[in-house]
């Protein structure tokens, strides 16, 4: 079969579906799951771009913020992400804390800040950034080793195990990670790869027009 442009596979059960000009506002769902293969350009990447630069910010709160803190007793105990990554740097847990930091830190920030680097000049009807190609596809490399849900389950988990031994209280970076984890989530539904890529192709072929153009 010959390459077309129009042909959209979905992503969950690989139907393959001819998709022409969407109407504004319109949602496109894959005739066998329902799960949504292509939306409305403008809409799906000025809220992409929004979702990103929320979780951007508020990983900050993460990393330097209070994550929890532990009181039995008169002693108290408190600990950012940034701590707590730190606080097994040496020995041989040392590799445990690169990983950590890897997975749940730099991958999820690099993550949305070549989302950002990629669709944010889109948003604003703006020449794409040179790169921009080459930033999606690592955004979308990046995705399954971006693990902030894994680290919350893993923190579910420990509070269920340290609750009848001390007192615990939430600081500001757990709701902060947690507002991160709910955010990528809506994020992920507005990302469709047809409705990027086909707005990122044609953002770069009006530049290119435009350069010839003016040559």
């Amino acid at each position: 079969m010959a390459a077309r442009d129009d042909l959209v596979c979905c992503p969950v059960c690989d139907a393959l579906h001819e998709v022409g000009e969407i109407e504004p506002g319109t949602r496109l769902r894959c005739i066998r799951c329902r799960t949504i293969i292509a939306v409305d350009r403008p809409e799906a990447i000025v809220r992409i771009v929004v979702l990103a630069t929320t979780s951007l910010i508020l990983m900050g709160v993460v990393v330097f913020y209070p994550f929890l803190e532990l009181r039995n007793g008169v002693f108290t105990s408190r600990a950012s992400v940034f701590q707590t990554v730190m606080s097994f740097s040496g020995g041989v847990m040392a590799p445990l804390s690169i990983a950590v930091a890897f997975f749940v830190i730099v991958l999820p920030v690099a993550r949305l800040a070549t989302l950002i680097w990629a669709l944010g000049p889109l948003s604003f009807d703006r020449d794409p950034l040179p790169g921009a190609r080459t930033a999606l596809r690592w955004a979308e490399a990046l995705k399954p080793w971006a693990m902030a849900e894994i680290f919350m389950v893993g923190v579910a988990v420990a509070l269920v195990k340290l609750a009848d031994l001390a007192t615990l209280s939430m600081g500001p970076a757990f709701w902060s990670f947690a507002a991160v984890v709910f955010v990528n989530a809506v994020k992920d539904t507005q990302f469709t790869k047809h409705a990027v890529w086909s707005a990122l192709d044609d953002a770069r072929q009006v530049k290119r027009a435009r350069r010839e153009d003016t040559a």
